[in-house]
């Protein structure tokens, strides 16, 4: 499948996961089955998941920091599931470096979020990962 896939699946389920709560575990082996993925695309899938729940406060902290101007809880579910994912990636995934995490996340928001999501996304990564480096 590849990794651009596996991600654009990763982030569906963060989403489906912010909008549906319960039942986490049964939801990610409910898409890990019905996907044709590799074990390294599960992996991934399961690995990026647990990892932006066990550092879900982190991550949300710095999504508040570098959103001037937006109220945290106005950012849009998909928005928020697409910086969860990429911000989790820059921080603990030294697999993957920050420009691919920025520019497919800012694909992903083009092609499942509003028209001015790309740009809001950027900005937020952008700024995020010159802190960073």
């Amino acid at each position: 499948m590849g990794r651009k896939a596996a991600r654009e699946i990763a982030i569906k389920l963060l989403y489906q996961l912010e909008i549906q709560k319960d039942n986490r575990e049964e939801q990610i082996q409910i898409v890990l089955n019905e996907n044709e993925l590799t074990q390294n695309d599960k992996k991934y899938i399961t690995d990026v998941i647990d990892g932006v729940y066990k550092n879900i406060e982190i991550i949300d902290e710095y999504i508040k920091k570098y959103a001037k101007g937006w109220e945290f809880n106005r950012i849009s579910k998909v928005d928020l599931s697409i910086l969860r994912l990429s911000i989790f990636e820059i921080l603990f995934r030294e697999d993957i470096p920050y420009n691919v995490s920025v520019n497919e996340a800012v694909e992903i928001a083009k092609k499942y979020s509003s028209d001015d999501a790309g740009a809001f996304i950027n900005g937020i990564l952008s700024n995020f990962t010159k802190q960073k480096t």
